[in-house]
């Protein structure tokens, strides 16, 4: 049985799909619209996961509700004031946010599916509004005893890439190219 309320990773991407599926079904069932804050910058090849997948997902489904794409990325400058048209816009939305993230080396190249918002901005000392109700995280490169930044910004774009094709295909059950 999927448990959506569980933490999934990327060597379970059947498992990441149904326990997403099992969450958008039921936000349906509420009458929910689900809506998807893809965070990021594509000035930083390892922060450009989100907007990267936001453009995915818009290029295969323009019906989806998509914030946060190359050309209008989401990021620490605009994330409030995207947050409150969203609430303005939406009732109740169900609100789920990717974003790049840092972790332990053995763990690089996964894709994590978390209840609860995210607080993003946190591998960089920021502190930014936590957001959504779940939060979807490619896990683009370790951390280091160097700046967190040093690691953004050293990312391979291959890994940025590949993930992002994998959370697209999570979300949208579709294969991109």
């Amino acid at each position: 049985m999927v448990d959506p309320n569980s933490t999934y990773y990327s060597g379970q991407l059947s498992t990441l799909q149904k326990a997403l599926s099992i969450v958008m079904e039921k936000a349906m069932m509420e009458k929910r619209q689900c809506v998807f804050i893809c965070i990021g910058s594509d000035r930083s090849v390892g922060d450009s996961l989100g907007p990267l997948t936001g453009t995915f997902l818009r290029s295969i489904d323009p019906t989806l509700n998509i914030y946060g794409t190359l050309e209008e990325p989401v990021h620490s400058f605009n994330l409030k004031s995207v947050y409150k048209k969203i609430k303005k816009t939406f009732f109740n939305p169900l609100i789920i946010c990717i974003d790049a993230s840092l972790a332990e080396k053995d763990v690089v190249g996964s894709v994590i599916l978390n209840k609860g918002p995210i607080q993003p901005g946190s591998a960089l000392k920021k502190t930014l509004l936590p957001i959504g109700d779940y939060h979807i995280l490619g896990v683009v490169n370790y951390l280091d005893p160097l700046p967190s930044a040093q690691f953004l910004n050293d990312t391979r774009l291959l890994t940025v890439y590949s993930l992002s094709k994998i959370i697209t295909k999570i979300i949208s059950e579709k294969e991109l190219f």
